[in-house]
């Protein structure tokens, strides 16, 4: 009698049911896990643009500030570089690691000098990352102005100014 070596249909059931419970248990850490990092590069994104403000607005603008993102990728002169990367600056509005990027003149803010190209400052900006789907790209959603501290709100929502409860700061 000749043999033939093989799996039963049985056994490869089993296998496929094994493959798919670790599936199963692996894929929410693993959105966790993603929605974890998509949030903490939009708090550095925050902080990148709260550091280029602080540097035009001493730098460029005489005390004012920069009301949009490609603002902050002009230079003074012929010679140096933005005050932001040019991933942050493309346009109005820009799309990161999950998150949508705005940067608007800030609450109770006023006309500011002219920077160093013309360009009209303000004396306070309001900048925001809002998650691009809501439980999937992120949870939390985060806010900034000239004080420099980032908040943050639980429900998706960019926290409003002036920011209070119920947003929280980031240490």
């Amino acid at each position: 009698m000749e043999t033939r070596g093989g799996f039963t249909l049985v056994e490869l059931l089993i296998v496929v049911a094994i493959i798919g419970v670790l599936a199963a248990i692996a894929v929410p850490g693993l959105v966790r896990a993603r929605m974890s990092g998509n949030e903490a590069s939009a708090i550095g994104t925050l902080r990148a643009v709260n550091s280029a403000q602080v540097t035009y607005s001493s730098s460029a603008a005489r005390g004012g500030y920069a009301v949009s993102l490609p603002v902050l990728a002009t230079r003074c002169g012929p010679a140096g570089e933005g005050y932001l990367a040019d991933d942050l600056t493309s346009a109005a509005v820009v799309v990161k690691s999950g998150y949508t990027i705005t940067l608007a003149a800030g609450a109770g803010g006023a006309a500011g000098p002219n920077d160093c190209n013309g360009t009209a400052s303000q004396t306070a900006y309001y900048a925001s990352a809002t998650p691009v789907a809501l439980g999937s790209t992120g949870q939390r959603a985060f806010a900034t102005d000239q004080v420099g501290t980032i908040w943050q709100s639980t429900t998706g929502v960019a926290p409003g100014q002036p920011f209070g409860a119920p947003a929280t700061p980031i240490p």
